[in-house]
């Protein structure tokens, strides 16, 4: 019955809830001892699906989801999974998951509209047009180690899209910043490869958001959850360590967590706009000695002849983005970090993001001599990138371009929040305060999984305790928080 000698093994468990790690199975069960509700039949390492029984479960309402195909075989090019379910007495649906190996196999319209339906407000990163510009610009793309495998969840009988998710197989730790190089290390000591493995992310951007962009139907709780099925379920089957989800929602990741996902905090800089009417209310705000030196150093802006200017849409020109790329290689190379983003990213973004980026520019003279981009989304700027000339130097600078001109251009359009992004302490005494991010990891083996819990959860207690400090001795006035 079956085509190879291979070690049988089997999954149990609702494709609505978590699935179980893999179990051996005795040979002498045989075929009978595999007719259990919501098995699947596998071979390892050929990790093939055999037989699967299908399952039924009443649900409230009358509600019924059944598992009816199941097959990431690459062989067949037919990566997908096929799930049904039915509300009250309608006709089922059949809802097909599958992966594509590029974001230009999905429509932008498409995209799009289940990233608007899954964030109360616009979020420039979770975008066709971002995503597209890493792809189309050699940046995030399977000869950098950022393979897609963009997941797609689709209504057979309208063919409408209903959910997407932004997902990549990588061949290594870079641009994530959430770290986990150590764990590759414990891997690799024991003589396992945790590379590759998958990641659910906006490559290179820490900006929190949802990874399961679903649209807004009656069912998309369903929709939810054999997307996440399937994510567990590739992951299984393609012999991979992990997945890892990161800087989810923080909804997302209680939801990802209940399903035997490990949970992970971390710590960003934000800054808050508490209505304010302009800058010197919002210094108002400060503790004395933090407001005197924030104007001394914005006083040093003008003493080195630097004229600060943001710049959106049309007003970026080409030598704008070139300028901006060689800062922005000036700051890679002086931190001995990778340029992981290539020229022609920057000009895609310019042309299809449009007012969507704000670039702020420091010129001397008639020269550009220091840049910094950030992204306009629907209540927050989120802050990126920064560089400057290189073998110059001019004091207070950074924190000018990169915080200052955030806060003035936020109070202006009247957005609530400037993420700075990661990393970065001396962006507390600005006027940023510390918040928690998340992301939430899967892995397969179980003794690794053990061991990462407990790490952990030793690490959160640490970031909490940190956050609280920072809190404590942050910059403002008392009362003002």
């Amino acid at each position: 019955m079956f085509p190879c000698a291979c070690t049988l093994y089997y999954l149990s468990g609702d494709l609505g809830a978590d699935l179980d790690f893999r179990v051996p199975v005795p040979e002498k069960l045989g075929l009978g001892g595999m007719a259990v509700t919501g098995a699947v039949r596998w071979c390892n390492p050929c990790s093939s699906p055999f037989v699967f029984v299908k399952k039924k479960k009443k649900k409230k309402n009358n509600e019924r989801v059944n598992a009816l195909f199941w097959d990431w075989s690459s062989k067949n090019n037919s990566l997908q999974q096929q799930f049904t379910f039915t509300l009250t007495d309608t006709i089922p649906k059949i809802i097909t998951v599958s992966v594509a190996s590029s974001i230009w196999d999905i429509p932008s319209s498409e995209w799009d509209a289940c990233a608007l339906d899954a964030t109360d407000k616009f979020n420039p990163f979770l975008t066709h047009a971002f995503l597209s510009s890493l792809e189309n610009s050699a940046s995030a793309v399977t000869q950098t180690g950022w393979k897609p495998q963009h997941m797609v969840a689709k209504d057979e009988a309208t063919g409408n899209i209903l959910a997407v998710v932004p997902l990549y197989l990588k061949t290594h730790s870079q641009g994530e910043f959430v770290f986990d190089h150590s764990w590759a290390s414990a891997y690799h000591s024991y003589g396992y490869k945790y590379y590759p493995k998958f990641q659910s992310c906006i490559p290179f951007t820490p900006v929190t958001g949802p990874r399961i962009l679903l649209r807004n139907t009656s069912f998309k709780h369903h929709i939810f959850d054999f997307i996440l099925s399937a994510m567990k379920d590739l992951t299984a089957t393609s012999q991979v360590s992990s997945l890892h989800v990161t800087f989810p929602s923080e909804s997302e990741w209680h939801k990802f967590t209940r399903k035997g996902f490990l949970p992970r905090i971390g710590m960003q800089y934000h800054w808050k706009n508490r209505n304010y009417k302009n800058f010197d209310d919002f210094l108002m705000d400060m503790k004395q000695s933090k407001r005197k030196n924030i104007r001394q150093e914005r006083k040093k802006i003008a003493a080195q002849n630097l004229i600060m200017k943001r710049l959106r849409g049309y007003e970026i020109k080409a030598r704008h983005w070139d300028s901006f790329y060689t800062f922005y290689r000036n700051t890679t190379d002086n931190k001995w970090g990778s340029p992981y983003l290539t020229r022609d990213f920057f000009h895609e973004i310019g042309s299809k993001m449009g007012d969507h980026v704000l670039l702020v520019v420091a010129e001397e003279g008639d020269e550009l001599v220091a840049g910094a981009l950030n992204f306009i989304g629907g209540d927050t700027l989120f802050g990126r990138l920064w560089g400057c000339q290189p073998r110059s130097y001019y004091p207070s600078l950074h924190f000018e371009a990169c915080y200052y001109q955030a806060i003035e251009a936020a109070i202006e359009l009247n957005l609530k929040t400037v993420e700075a992004g990661a990393q970065g302490e001396h962006k507390i005494q600005r006027g940023y305060l510390p918040v928690t991010t998340f992301s939430c990891h899967y892995l397969i083996d179980e003794e690794f999984r053990n061991a990462i819990k407990d790490f952990l959860i030793r690490e959160a207690s640490q970031v909490k305790l940190v956050m609280e400090l920072l809190h404590d001795s942050g910059p403002f006035k008392e009362g003002v928080l």
